[in-house]
């Protein structure tokens, strides 16, 4: 047993086997979706509710047949404003990108928990659909009561964020405006030199 294995041309095809296997099964399309979702608030009693889906082909093999389905959002709870909450599209092609999005109106106020959307596709190699998921989104809290926000509190955060190098670019500044300006007895010394 050990002259077979110990044989470099036995070594080799086993290395051989090895690597085309891991290289076969690399060659299939691997799907990531990523699900976001912000609130704007309207005023007090109206929010609006933006999500965005983005589908990623990391595989190394285009898929087909993509159909995204993202029914995580009630009617009771939420009016579609734009868009639709589903979407077909003919092909993935590999290292692409799908993206859609669409907007809701919240009718009521509290958290809200989405499920992931449900993406579906057809691999040239597989009878079956295949079907992923996305991410979920974090819980929203809609139509929140929440503290005003002072007029000056940008003002102070953008100040506390960069405020060293607003001073450091000041100081430059200042030191370049003394030095390009002439004085005024300079002034006045040239304009007697030219008397």
């Amino acid at each position: 047993m050990e002259t077979v294995i110990g044989n470099p041309f036995i070594k080799a095809l086993i290395i051989l086997f090895l690597v085309s296997a891991t290289t076969a099964a690399g060659d299939a399309p691997f799907i990531i979706s990523h699900k976001k979702a912000s609130l704007t608030r309207l005023n007090s009693c109206a929010e609006r509710v933006s999500v965005s889906i983005d589908i990623y082909n990391q595989g190394f093999s285009t898929v087909y047949d993509v159909s995204l389905v993202d029914d995580s959002w009630p009617k009771d709870l939420f009016d579609i404003i734009s868009g639709n909450t589903s979407k077909s599209w003919e092909r993935l092609d590999a290292g692409g990108i799908l993206s859609h999005s669409f907007e809701l109106d919240a009718k009521r106020q509290g958290m809200f928990h989405g499920a992931p959307a449900v993406i579906t596709y057809r691999v040239p190699t597989k009878v079956s659909l295949q079907e992923a998921y996305s991410t979920p989104i974090l819980p929203l809290d809609i139509l929140a009561e929440r503290p005003t926000e002072n007029k000056l509190d940008w003002a102070k955060r953008l100040l506390a964020k960069y405020g060293s190098q607003i001073s450091v670019v000041s100081i430059v500044l200042l030191f370049i405006y003394l030095v390009a300006t002439p004085s005024k007895a300079s002034a006045a010394k040239a304009s007697k030199k030219k008397r």
